[in-house]
């Protein structure tokens, strides 16, 4: 084990078991005692990769705030697709999206971790030891006061190197174009004489890759390219802790695995700030049952067929235990968003919150994307119709699955039975409009959020260059948890009410043309 000396905050003293110590001091992640080092190495190439890691940070630190919070309370959780797709239970949402705020965080915890075993001073190598003592909750993480003038000077900081790590990847990009031009120029001017023309072209191309070379040098030096391990990690690591205490404090009244870090003083400012956050959900009326349905469209309706979909009753002292077992293992069984496999097992590092959707979901049964891809050309033929040629109803044909295309043929015989279908005239097709955009009014940001979650977890493709620290979409947000013959139920219905409205439009095309 290794001991090392590290001041967190003014007045706190405590020592963890054979591995840190920790004193009193300013707002310093680590102070090391004077030993002979070798000398620090930079990041050099690793920079883009640290970057990526220090965005994702950033980017959970700006989704902490109160107004997001507060957001994700009023506006997304109960927002219309959510509410009926997922569940009402506003306590099961914020739990899981307090999981897998936590579950990003450990992603970026593994990137320090591996950084950290670069670092020339020793202390450092065991930042995993202090996350761990902070989710244990012996470590005092309310002093770290998200917001304050000491973190934004930091994140600031790490801003400012995501910016210039951003523009070196540009240059650089630009200097390897540059470079193979002129490694084709000098085999040209071996095979060819240059005339004085061409000269004074090769003479302003010389001047230019001269300039972006100077530039990129700049550049490496400004950015985390020139920055030693040690300050990077000592940095990262100070906004990891900021980023767990926020967490703790924010879902902390509907959690209580989580560390009680919440300081008098601290915690009297946010119940200033909103008091009903602080008010406990299972705390307000301990008579009701707990259980809540998502509201359904035609809950009632006959014609429907769907069941009710029932979230399973939360057991929170379980949600969210600190060493690493599932989050979701306090779920008891029952109809749920989340499956009884991914109840249990020390899943973590493996996308446990992607992996928990019950088979009866739309992510369970593997086909968010298929199905948010299918809503939003639905989306497109309902704004334009001249857009629903044979080719692109056909495509969204092949997108479904067997059983939602007999849905679908089924639906159509039954309107045509029944005289209800596209040749129903104006009026009905009006209908069917109305209809479907009131649905794809709720149905369409849902399947647009997919998309979006999809892409801003896809960092394989994320170019160092245009590095994003904006909130994201959590999963709650999407059809990944959405309830699958709900689901379908909705893309059935706005299916048969687009052919409805191209069979009016089809038909009334071609009177125009026979006159």
């Amino acid at each position: 084990m290794v001991a090392a000396t590290m001041s967190y905050f003014p007045g706190l003293s405590m020592t963890t078991t054979g591995t840190t110590a920790i004193s009193s001091g300013g707002f310093h992640f680590f102070r090391f005692r004077a030993d002979s080092k070798p000398q620090p190495m930079t990041l050099g190439i690793l920079a883009f990769d640290a970057a990526k890691t220090i965005s994702r940070l950033v980017a959970l630190y700006r989704s902490l705030t109160d107004a997001e919070f507060n957001r994700l309370r009023k506006e997304i959780i109960r927002s219309e697709g959510v509410a009926y797709l997922n569940s009402r239970d506003e306590r099961l949402l914020l739990n899981l999206a307090c999981a897998e705020q936590l579950e990003d965080l450990e992603v970026a915890v593994d990137a320090i971790s591996r950084l950290c075993a670069r670092c020339s001073n020793r202390s450092l190598s065991r930042f995993d030891l202090v996350y761990a003592d902070l989710k244990q909750g012996l470590i005092d993480i309310g002093k770290l006061d998200y917001g304050s003038r000491k973190v934004n000077r930091i994140v600031e900081k790490i801003e400012k190197y995501l910016s210039t790590t951003a523009s070196l990847y540009s240059a650089l990009e630009s200097l390897t174009q540059m470079e193979t031009s002129e490694r084709k120029l000098k085999q040209w001017k071996k095979n060819f004489k240059e005339n004085p023309l061409q000269k004074t072209n090769f003479d302003l191309f010389e001047s230019k890759i001269a300039f972006q070379r100077k530039q990129v040098r700049s550049l490496k030096d400004v950015s985390l390219w020139n920055q030693t391990f040690d300050k990077v990690v000592s940095l990262m690591a100070k906004l990891v802790c900021v980023v767990y205490a926020r967490i703790c404090i924010l879902y902390g009244p509907y959690i209580s695995k989580l560390p009680n870090a919440v300081k008098r003083k601290q915690q009297q400012n946010n119940i200033r700030i909103h008091p009903e956050t602080f008010a406990p959900i299972m705390h307000r009326d301990e008579s009701r049952h707990s259980m809540w349905n998502s509201g359904p469209i035609t809950s009632t309706s006959k014609k429907s067929g769907l069941s009710k979909f029932h979230s399973r009753e939360l057991n929170v002292n379980m949600l969210l235990l600190p060493d690493k077992a599932s989050l979701l293992a306090g779920l008891m069984p029952g109809n749920s968003c989340v499956s009884e496999e991914s109840s249990g097992g020390n899943l973590w590092r493996n996308n446990v919150l992607l992996h928990s959707a019950a088979r009866t979901t739309v992510g369970g049964a593997g086909l968010a994307m298929r199905y948010a891809n299918v809503i939003m050309m639905a989306e497109q033929f309902l704004q334009g119709p001249g857009s629903m040629g044979e080719g692109a109803r056909g495509q969204v044909y092949e997108m479904l699955p067997a059983q939602l295309r007999e849905k679908v043929r089924a639906k159509l015989r039954g309107l045509r039975s029944g005289g209800r279908g596209g040749g129903g005239g104006r009026e009905m097709a009006e209908g069917w409009r109305e209809a479907v955009e009131r649905m794809m009014g709720w149905l369409g940001p849902v399947a647009e959020d997919t998309l979006r979650w999809q892409a801003e977890r896809n960092t394989e493709k994320q170019r160092p260059g245009s590095l994003d620290t904006k909130g994201r979409v959590l999963l709650i947000q999407t059809l990944h948890f959405a309830d699958v013959e709900k689901t379908e139920a909705a893309i059935v219905e706005v299916l048969v009410g687009l052919s409805c409205i191209y069979m009016y439009e089809d038909t009334r095309s071609c009177y125009y043309e026979s006159d």
